[in-house]
């Protein structure tokens, strides 16, 4: 792409989903370090509910720290409507389309093996091969482009509600070898075991599953796509906010009542889960469009907006390298002055240096893309 055409991308962006992209990288390259000291360092009934948000819950349920996750697929999907179309705009064949959308899920897929799959110790014992975010990412986005490409918008709520009950039939009626059917608990589900059988020695021995659960991985983004879609709507700017915070009033409710039959629980991204988190995303995107783009008050999203445009960067930056140990550089003969509060400065030294590092980035328009 010519520096034209880069500098012309980069003047259309919409702002509110970059600073929402930046908001969700935010608490996964630094924002957990920087809560987590502070709730060390002071404690008290608003630091200890923190702390308990800041950690999955065990199995059934939902904290903040469960949102991350259907976050950074969710906006993936928020994308797709405006660079697909973009690229179709352009003269690109579907055909050429479909082979982007080919090499970035393999792409996704390897840099997820690279960040938690132990690819670069060589060691196959230690290999897992799908046991990341990015690879749930990859999944997701492959399935619903496919669903976006192919169908009209009808179609696709109506294909994302199908596997949603798909997904649901198959853990409640599927029986589990020494267990049964309609069993959810972390080692008797359908989900798991069809992982342990198919990845055998290079499943990641936890409880989270991959394989089976890309179908609802897949609806999770396609919740972005309609969101995107809206936003990309020719209704008012007051309208589309009104359209994004009843969609998501809705996806939390459905998702919170069908939590009573098919509870919430993120390790199997379980259809509930997708609903009530994707609720939760609608309502972020509608209040973050609301502020920023229709309100026009941009100077406080700046911090996220030069972490969220390049966000896989970013991700994979903090997944190899340790940046508090670069922070302590600056801040480590402190340490021994400040007591409790130490864990609460490195990890705001450490997210200060991925900031201006990637600050440095943007000022150089260099965002590197997949």
């Amino acid at each position: 792409m010519s520096s034209q055409n880069q500098a012309q991308d980069f003047s259309q962006r919409l702002l509110s989903l970059d600073a929402l992209r930046g908001f969700d990288m935010f608490w996964i390259i630094g924002g957990d370090w920087i809560f987590a000291g502070l709730c060390a360092a002071s404690k008290n009934p608003v630091t200890a509910f923190i702390s308990i948000q800041l950690d999955h819950v065990e199995w059934e349920g939902f904290h903040f720290w469960d949102l991350i996750m259907p976050l950074f697929l969710f906006i993936v999907g928020a994308a797709m409507p405006f660079s697909f179309s973009k690229r179709l705009e352009r003269g690109e064949s579907k055909k050429k389309l479909y082979l982007h959308i080919a090499g970035r899920t393999l792409i996704l897929f390897v840099l997820g093996i690279i960040a938690q799959g132990n690819l670069l110790k060589f060691d196959l014992s230690q290999l897992h091969l799908y046991c990341n975010t990015l690879q749930a990412i990859a999944a997701g986005y492959l399935i619903a482009s496919i669903i976006m490409l192919n169908f009209n918008i009808k179609w696709q709520i109506g294909m994302t509600s199908g596997l949603l009950l798909l997904f649901w039939a198959l853990m409640a009626f599927v029986p589990v070898p020494g267990y049964g059917a309609g069993v959810l608990t972390p080692e008797g589900n359908l989900a798991i075991y069809l992982d342990k059988l198919i990845l055998g020695p290079f499943q990641d021995k936890t409880v989270y599953t991959w394989i089976l659960s890309s179908l609802t991985f897949g609806c999770t983004v396609m919740l972005g796509v309609m969101g995107g879609l809206l936003l990309r709507s020719k209704k008012s700017q007051w309208a589309r906010v009104a359209w994004l915070s009843a969609a998501g009033a809705g996806c939390l409710v459905l998702g919170w009542i069908w939590g009573y039959v098919f509870p919430i629980i993120k390790h199997l991204w379980t259809s509930s889960f997708v609903l009530f988190s994707g609720g939760i995303c609608l309502l972020l995107v509608a209040l973050f469009y609301m502020v920023v783009d229709v309100l026009g008050w941009r100077k406080w999203a700046f911090v996220f907006r030069v972490i969220g445009m390049n966000s896989i960067a970013v991700y994979m930056a903090t997944r190899l390298f340790d940046f508090r140990l670069i922070g302590n550089v600056f801040v480590g003969g402190l340490l021994k002055w400040i007591g409790s509060w130490q864990g609460f400065l490195q990890g705001l030294a450490g997210f200060a240096v991925i900031w201006l590092v990637f600050y440095w980035m943007y000022r150089k328009r260099t965002f590197i893309k997949i």
